[in-house]
């Protein structure tokens, strides 16, 4: 099948915005709230969904921003805070695809035409040439694929 099915991180399965002063916090280049952003969504059904889509030929993957007006050191531990977080908790996951890229990529550089993007920003849906779908009822669009 090859299709890929993408999700955002931050504000789509990730509450980033929900962690008390998030902004200080990247401002001030500490990534606290990376490594402790609560999940947006149940995560054990995504998983199982997840898992029967890649049985089915479905690739699953990632395409998630750094911090805006960054550095290198802390794009490294933004970066390896995103992974641990889907370690943690999307385990039984095997992503086939993880791309933490600098702030503002355009997402659409990692689409075949067909693949399927989870993002809670438009702008990214709205360039995204495959299927683009926001935050709203990831579960039951993925039961119904």
């Amino acid at each position: 099948m090859n299709r890929t099915i993408f999700f955002d991180m931050d504000g789509t399965i990730a509450d980033l915005y929900g962690v008390q002063n998030w902004l200080e916090y990247l401002i001030n280049r500490n990534e606290y709230p990376y490594k402790n952003a609560k999940p947006l969504i149940n995560l054990s059904s995504l998983a199982k969904i997840l898992n029967k889509l890649q049985k089915r030929g479905y690739r699953i993957g990632v395409i998630s921003w750094l911090a805006k007006n960054s550095n290198n050191e802390y794009d490294a531990k933004v970066t390896t805070a995103k992974i641990k977080w889907l370690n943690k908790h999307l385990a039984s996951v095997k992503f086939d695809e993880i791309n933490i890229v600098n702030y503002g990529t355009p997402k659409e550089k990692f689409n075949n035409n067909n693949d399927i993007l989870f993002d809670d920003e438009e702008r990214n849906r709205n360039n995204w040439t495959g299927t683009a779908f926001d935050v709203n009822n990831i579960i039951e669009i993925l039961k119904a694929l």
